[in-house]
């Protein structure tokens, strides 16, 4: 298959590019490297298999062209940070929803025959009913959350007047090789290892107590294939948790990681930050009858890799 990944440059693109060369695939990367970055993806560049172009999802003619004889696009390209939203909700409109629009139009035109998505479990908000199930009302607390949640109705809409088959997936807390700690929008585990391999303390916005459904990065490369290749009829215009189905507060993520460095630092405590969910933990039954979604790499285990991979690549 030839597979077109926008934002193929980052953290989640970039794990599935290599994924997919290495099991023969031809694969196109779409993106403008506002987040992404060249060092990604370079050691792709002498495979015949890889083209990359750079640009951004906001460009429907760029679209277009990058849909032209692809049979799946991995849709990652997007704004990401809610602090950030807050600050430009126009912005993250643009480049969540329009951009998205763009990429459904491009692949409608070209005859995709699936389209995979990058959706949030920010979408479900605040919620006092755990696990988050995906028949449960959505009540985004950010911009960020919102553009997600609309993007999800145009998928559906795309899905009822057009034929498509477009699913998306509801990421939660994704960690892995490649994450950059030094990124605006960095995530708490990348901080947390940077942090303490420098030796210096880390911060927690809030007491620490929030909880997170953590999922390594080799599952959601794993629920993207599967669900570009073996959804099930009807799965189709519809969002799937893309989880572990664990919980673990920020604290006790915390004391892991520190434990893995024989480290004693203690971090700091700042406020909770304005649009940050409570609580999150993955009901995965959908993805799992859909496409067969099944997440080998549990915490423990995804939390040493990717301390491995960060003392011998960071």
């Amino acid at each position: 298959m030839k597979y077109l990944i926008t934002g193929g440059a980052g953290f989640i693109g970039s794990n599935l590019t290599e994924t997919l060369l290495d099991s023969g695939e031809e694969v196109v990367v779409l993106d403008n490297l506002s987040t992404g970055k060249l060092s990604n993806i370079e050691a792709f560049f002498e495979n015949p298999r890889f083209s990359f172009m750079e640009g951004s999802v906001t460009d429907p003619d760029l679209c277009a062209g990058a849909c032209g004889g692809v049979d799946a696009v991995l849709h990652q390209a997007a704004f990401i940070s809610v602090p950030g939203s807050i600050e430009d909700p126009a912005g993250t409109h643009d480049t969540n929803v329009t951009g998205s629009i763009n990429i459904f139009e491009a692949a409608r035109h070209a005859g995709v025959k699936s389209i995979v998505w990058a959706s949030s479990s920010a979408v479900y908000g605040n919620t006092d009913v755990l696990p988050n199930v995906e028949s449960m009302p959505l009540c985004p607390l950010s911009p960020y959350a919102a553009s997600k949640a609309a993007v999800e109705m145009f998928a559906r809409s795309y899905v009822e007047s057009y034929g498509m088959t477009i699913i998306g997936l509801r990421y939660f807390n994704v960690f892995g090789q490649r994450q950059d700690p030094a990124s605006a929008y960095a995530a708490v585990i990348p901080l947390f290892i940077s942090g303490l391999m420098s030796g210096e303390p880390v911060t927690i916005f809030g007491d620490g107590e929030q909880t997170r459904d953590f999922v390594h990065i080799e599952n959601v490369v794993q629920a993207n294939i599967k669900a570009a290749t073996q959804s099930v009829s009807g799965a189709g215009g519809r969002a799937f948790n893309v989880g572990c189905g664990e919980s673990i507060t920020i604290n006790e993520l915390y004391d892991v990681i520190a434990s893995g460095f024989g480290s004693d630092v203690r971090p700091l405590y700042a406020p909770a930050r304005q649009g940050d969910v409570r609580d999150s933990f993955a009901d995965i039954a959908g993805a799992r009858n859909a496409f067969g979604y099944d997440p080998e790499i549990q915490i423990n285990e995804g939390l040493k890799k990717t301390i491995d991979w960060n003392v011998k690549n960071v």
